[in-house]
């Protein structure tokens, strides 16, 4: 499996410039509120996946009063290591390199270095808008698939196009446009193929995250309750032409594109009621680790190779009951490099002394 052993941050966000050493597969990262412990996680996601879990733009990532960042991180594998960097230059082009070699398109680095990260706002995957939840399910696919990514890109991008069109035919009183089939017949393909995708990982994705929930949950009373996760699509129903052909009166009428995979979304419930409406704070914890350990185990199945799992805040935001179920449950299940963040010292050296195997602490 890859395993960070260096990682270097140059003008990242609150880090001028600093260097860190990792010898263990588990790591504990202290230090008070507001020093850089999950701006170090962040580092580590922008390496593997190119971009930052937290901000929307690369630039928003830089350092306060400089032009530009550098991240440098040595991946050990088995029999190699390979140097994994990333600058922002200061024309906001983001450069990409494994071993001094240029990655030519973000879409070839990612899934190289998997990862999963579980942060505390991350309870709006249960809780937000359907789109954060599409964003869950096309972050896993795409360290999965390279042709999704690109698929995805091409989606979106086609999905502007057809949007502006449908608004310019509304307010021409037009009805049929040439321009309009030729951007269906490009959009159908793309947005067939992440539907096949998304169902396909789904069906991989739900029995693991029931079977987790279950066993992250603190109360046996808890673990008993019926919860049942349901893929909803369009696509489903119809082939995304006809599905196209059918709303086309209805997308010029409201300017947009009102069916397709863009509007995909899971739904969770538990005794037949929307599940973020009954669901106690302990519950909603325990699905959202569910739904992202059974990431981890999609893409380690997929991979023969355990992602690193970044845990931010984790002990801060869990009674000690669960801490210790879940993490039971990540290192009976995965031999992944952890790294885990915590503003006590003592407590996370006593809740990692708990597991029995070898760690560090880093002080941030």
């Amino acid at each position: 499996m890859p395993q960070l052993t260096q990682l270097a941050l140059t003008q990242f966000k609150n880090y001028a410039a600093r260097q860190f050493f990792f010898d263990k597969r588990i790591v504990g990262i202290t230090g008070l509120n507001g020093v850089g412990k999950t701006n170090l996680l962040d580092a580590i996601h922008f390496l593997c996946l190119t971009k930052s879990y937290f901000t929307k733009t690369d630039q928003s990532a830089v350092r306060h009063g400089e032009i530009g960042f550098r991240l440098e991180g040595i991946f050990d594998r088995s029999s190699f290591a390979e140097k994994v960097s990333c600058v922002l230059r200061e024309n906001g082009r983001k450069e990409i390199s494994v071993n001094g070699s240029a990655i030519q398109k973000q879409t070839d680095h990612i899934g190289n270095y998997p990862l999963i990260f579980i942060a505390p706002d991350d309870t709006l995957l249960i809780t937000g808008e359907s789109k954060v939840r599409r964003s869950y399910l096309d972050q896993l696919i795409a360290q999965l698939d390279p042709d999704y990514l690109r698929n995805l890109m091409t989606y979106n991008k086609l999905l502007q196009q057809r949007n502006a069109l449908l608004k310019e035919m509304a307010e021409q009183g037009a009805t049929h446009s040439t321009v309009l089939a030729v951007i269906d017949q490009q959009t159908i393909p793309a947005g067939t193929y992440l539907h096949k995708a998304r169902i396909k990982t789904i069906t991989d994705l739900i029995p693991q995250i029931l079977l987790l929930y279950n066993k992250i949950a603190e109360k046996p009373d808890e673990a008993t309750e019926e919860i049942s996760i349901q893929f909803n699509s369009q696509l489903g129903i119809l082939d995304f032409e006809q599905l196209l052909a059918n709303n086309q009166h209805r997308d010029i009428l409201l300017h947009r594109t009102t069916q397709g995979p863009h509007r995909d979304d899971l739904s969770f419930s538990m005794q037949g009621q929307a599940f973020k409406t009954i669901a106690s704070q302990g519950q909603r914890k325990s699905l959202l680790f569910a739904l992202k350990l059974a990431a981890l185990h999609v893409l380690e199945k997929k991979n023969d190779s355990p992602p690193l799992l970044l845990l931010d805040d984790l002990f801060e935001k869990l009674d000690e009951v669960r801490v210790q179920n879940l993490i039971k449950l990540v290192f009976e299940q995965t031999v992944s490099q952890v790294f885990i963040t915590d503003t006590s010292a003592n407590r996370l050296a006593s809740n990692l002394q708990k597991l029995n195997l070898p760690y560090q602490v880093c002080c941030v």
